[in-house]
């Protein structure tokens, strides 16, 4: 039969061999000691996420659609199921840097088996199996992509809890070149046509239930900051006590910033009178003008209360950036492999900048189910909808996200307290 054609309007196969080698081309760069560690539960150890986004694959579509394909190994499900109830018992997440088997040999083996049955798979799918194939295969896909950020902000967290704080990858001289600083963007605000918008996905090509379904909304005018706010400007709010008064903090926030010992946003260190930040590159002086990045929603929230703004809702923003229109092909994003937010450069022909790459954009949103939601049924159901509470909402996807895996509907969600993702600020008035 013809090969599948994916709502991506990529060709099924080409676009999960390349995903599949993305992920691999993530981890190229670590030594095998580098493939086992956790320093804290959010971080899962790089081959866990090489073996998981594989067992996904084998799980919905190989095993459901593959007549007598045989499972590579009959405890693989036990080890790399995430949190699927549904599916059956597992590793507690806490647990996962505790494996020294299956090796990474082991799992890069798993790998290329699956990808070879699942490339006989495609090209034999029967015409009634190709709905419910396409669906899951595309998740799958796109899962992928979201263990493929991961892996960025988890090995970055792995090598700074090391003493010796490894380079990732050693400097090369398009970012060296970024890392000078520039006079940016003034910081304008913009404005805002309120009213009944429609935001959600509302298309035909793939997007995640939690994008769902497209709604009016009512929003008074506003204005939108026209960059994020830069190392520079954060480093003001320290400077003039901002960890220190806590009338600037949420309650939680404060007993977080008493209790965690915060002083400065993760992976700056101040050494013999000098902020230096930790990077994939290694350590380097901070740099003023690029978007601050690895704060928890408290800290943004305290920003924007110091400096007399709030943080955007996550319907404002959808409906600014629908308004702004920002270009895919200006975002830094993974494919442009720089691995840290970059200085932004003076553009005439934007007028809203960074609104996709570098930096996620915390929002004063809970992360809820929007009206008219309905759950996947199934194992699908658990992949976003039950994580409906205690979350805060973030846009615009970073300088570890795929491009071809964001858009303005695109939901990410963390807890309050989480630093260890490429998140940053913009403010609204």
């Amino acid at each position: 039969m013809p090969q599948v054609e994916l709502k991506s309007n990529k060709t099924g196969i080409d676009h999960y061999l390349e995903t599949r080698k993305w992920t691999e081309k993530i981890c190229k760069p670590l030594q095998t000691e580098d493939y086992v560690l956790q320093p804290m539960p959010d971080v899962s150890p790089p081959k866990w996420h090489l073996g998981h986004t594989t067992w996904f694959f084998e799980t919905f579509l190989l095993k459901r659609f593959l007549a007598d394909y045989k499972p590579f190994h009959p405890k693989f499900n036990f080890v790399f199921n995430s949190y699927y109830e549904s599916i059956g018992e597992r590793v507690l997440r806490v647990n996962r840097g505790n494996l020294s088997r299956p090796t990474v040999n082991d799992i890069m083996a798993y790998r290329s088996y699956v990808d070879e049955y699942m490339e006989q798979l495609h090209a034999s799918i029967s015409e009634e199996d190709v709905p419910e194939f396409e669906k899951f295969f595309e998740i799958g896909i796109n899962h992928e992509q979201q263990h493929q950020e991961l892996l960025v902000t988890d090995i970055k967290y792995i090598l700074y809890n090391n003493p010796l704080m490894p380079a990732y990858l050693h400097m090369d001289l398009k970012l060296k070149d970024s890392r000078v600083e520039e006079e940016i963007k003034n910081l304008e605000f913009l404005p805002v046509e309120g009213g009944i918008h429609k935001i959600g996905y509302d298309g035909e090509k793939f997007a995640w239930d939690n994008e769902k379904p497209a709604h009016s909304v009512y929003i008074d005018d506003f204005k939108i900051a026209n960059r994020l706010i830069t190392n520079a400007e954060y480093l003001e709010f320290m400077q003039d006590g901002g960890y220190r008064k806590f009338n600037l903090w949420q309650g939680e926030g404060w007993d977080k910033v008493n209790n965690e010992k915060w002083q400065a946003p993760l992976y700056w260190d101040l050494i013999d009178g000098h902020w230096i930040n930790y990077t994939l590159y290694g350590l380097h002086p901070l740099n003023l003008s690029e978007p601050v990045t690895h704060i928890s929603f408290y800290e943004a929230d305290a920003y924007a209360s110091w400096a007399g703004k709030r943080l955007l809702t996550e319907m404002e923003w959808e409906i600014a950036a629908n308004q702004y229109k920002p270009e895919l092909a200006r975002g830094n994003f993974l494919d442009k492999e720089n691995w840290h937010p970059k200085a932004l450069q003076q553009d005439k022909n934007e007028t809203c900048s960074q609104l996709l790459g570098d930096t996620w954009e915390w929002t004063y949103s809970g992360y809820f189910p929007y009206p008219g939601y309905q759950r996947e049924e199934g194992a699908l159901g658990e992949y976003n909808g039950k994580f409906m509470i205690n979350q805060m909402v973030l846009r615009g996807g970073s300088c570890a996200t795929p491009e071809n895996h964001i858009r303005n509907t695109y939901r990410n969600f963390f807890h309050a307290d989480k630093r260890w993702q490429f998140s940053g600020i913009r403010l609204a008035v």
